[in-house]
């Protein structure tokens, strides 16, 4: 090729690249396309590459199979795709970027009806688990195999109060963060494995044989997953994103949920059907609930081994008050266990679901209002907004108490045994029973959780101690004497034990704490003058 013919070639090539950016500036784009504006992310990056370059297959589904001459059909699953790939490209970049934490957030805060809706839903779907696996394990493989799973999960329930700690509450209303979200992280790493080997020992000690082991450990595990994410969950709350708290809650147990399904009635293998359940938690937390956590707030401080140990003391009480409770919440079933057959425990658990439904609906209501709280408690001014809102909250669990009872006894009854495929008609009297002690149950949680927001969570802890002495000796007596109505009523009697002395507790607090605040104000003033 001569000197002239390449000089052509160039002026070519340059006329083209003239016309191509002419082309650009009518149609009114003269940014590169690969260009990314500023505060644009990388997920609106690459819809819009797709956009200018759609590739064969994209456009194939927008303008059908030509060469068939089919018309294009809508896939009802693209939305789901679409934010799934979208979900997966910012979580890979934020990666490859060098770490989640530190990105820039997508989500807003302070979304109070996105907030309550979402917990709602995380709440329901949370709560339904355990009841909605006990009614397909009974009637999959029969109410003895379904009362094990029952025992199994309520033990799990206990140990992962363990794993919990009674951080959730100190963590939210911690509002000057005095400590770092990694000091959570890390001291709910250890609450977690220190859950699992616990319930290792409990089930050698129990002396189970090899199929309740392996059950037990898969639920186990599912719950210990449940009690890890609760702290991600926590992190979001306290930055005023509970909606996607709910959101990662929702999918957690839906996912959970179906995997348990799915295996035991491919298998009727229970022990399988438990691993699979906690299978679903860990791949719901590793996909979402973790790096969403990391994603949607501030970087953390990093941990501080002396503010670690400060979580433990701090929260220790705490701890023991909600292990204590839930001890005695479930004394029953352990008196039974050792007394009872396990379709016993099904039937127990299953007059308790309707009554822990008042506890779930309660929390509903008042869980996304204990920052708000927090807040209110903190301004002197609004001390007796405070007292309302404690005073509303109490009324309408009792109205919610009673509008469960008018419904399980007009139609509630007759749907349970349809569900289960037994007759829960024998049992109207008790279920009665059940709903008043589960009202009474909704109220001793939002009274403590109230303490709790006080930060007077250490002056509780013996009545918790007090009511765990009547717990085993009221439930032994009565199991011993009639069978499970004995467990109904004792549970019932407790409840209300525990539910007087943590009443007659809250008022000393509230009224010490005004003394304390009226002689604060009456120093400043004789400062002043």
């Amino acid at each position: 090729m001569t000197l002239r013919d390449k000089i052509e070639q160039l002026k070519n090539r340059a006329g083209s690249v003239s016309s191509s950016s002419t082309s650009h500036k009518k149609n009114g784009s003269s940014r590169p396309q690969g260009h990314r504006r500023p505060n644009q992310s990388r997920s609106e990056q690459q819809d819009q590459s797709s956009e200018q370059y759609p590739s064969a297959a994209s456009y194939a589904s927008t303008h059908g199979d030509t060469r068939s001459g089919r018309p294009n059909i809508p896939n009802p699953f693209n939305p789901l795709v679409r934010i799934s790939n979208r979900w997966f490209n910012r979580v890979m970049g934020a990666v490859s970027e060098g770490g989640l934490a530190g990105q820039e957030a997508e989500y807003a805060a302070h979304r109070t009806s996105r907030d309550y809706i979402w917990n709602s839903i995380g709440v329901g779907a949370w709560g339904c688990v355990f009841p909605v696996l006990t009614v397909i394990a009974t009637q999959l493989v029969g109410a003895e195999q379904a009362g094990m799973f029952s025992m199994a999960f309520v033990t799990a329930t206990l140990l992962m109060i363990i794993a919990n700690f009674g951080v959730r509450t100190y963590q939210i209303s911690d509002l000057e963060e005095k400590h770092s979200f990694t000091d959570y992280q890390i001291h709910r790493w250890i609450t977690c494995v220190v859950m699992v080997l616990i319930g290792v020992v409990y089930c050698n000690v129990r002396g189970y044989g090899e199929e309740m082991f392996y059950l037990s450990i898969g639920v186990y595990l599912y719950k210990m997953i449940d009690g890890l994410a609760d702290v991600y969950e926590g992190r979001l709350q306290q930055a005023d994103k509970l909606y996607l708290a709910g959101i990662s809650q929702t999918i957690r147990s839906v996912l959970a949920l179906v995997a348990f399904s799915l295996l035991l009635l491919i298998t009727k293998n229970m022990v399988a059907a438990c691993f699979a359940m906690a299978i679903g938690a860990i791949i719901s937390f590793i996909v979402l609930t973790f790096p969403l956590a990391l994603l949607e707030t501030p970087k953390s401080r990093r941990c501080n081994f002396s503010s670690i140990i400060a979580l433990f003391k701090n929260c220790f009480p705490l701890f023991i008050a909600l292990f204590l409770y839930a001890l005695i919440d479930n004394m029953p079933k352990f008196v039974m266990e050792g007394t009872l057959s396990y379709d016993n425990q099904l039937y127990f658990n299953a007059l308790y679901f309707p009554a822990q439904g008042i506890l779930l609906t309660a929390q509903l209501i008042y869980k996304p209002m204990l920052v708000r709280m927090a807040e209110v408690w903190h301004d002197p001014s609004k001390r007796k907004r405070f007292d309302l809102i404690v005073i509303g909250m109490l009324l309408l669990i009792v109205g919610v108490t009673v509008v469960n009872v008018i419904v399980m006894g007009w139609i509630g009854i007759s749907i349970m045994s349809l569900l289960y495929g037994l007759d829960f008609e024998q049992f109207r009297g008790l279920m009665y029973i059940m709903l008043a002690a589960g009202g009474i149950t909704a109220a001793i949680d939002f009274l403590y959780q109230t303490i709790t927001v006080l930060r007077r969570q250490k002056d509780v802890m013996m009545l918790y101690v007090v009511t765990f002495g009547f717990s085993v000796f009221i439930p032994i007596l009565l199991v011993n004497f009639t069978g499970l109505p004995g467990a109904v009523i004792g549970y019932l009697i407790v409840m209300c034990i525990l539910m007087v002395l943590l009443v007659w507790e809250y008022l000393r607090i509230r009224k010490d704490l005004s003394n304390t605040q009226s002689g604060q104000t009456f120093s400043r003033r004789a400062t002043v003058k």
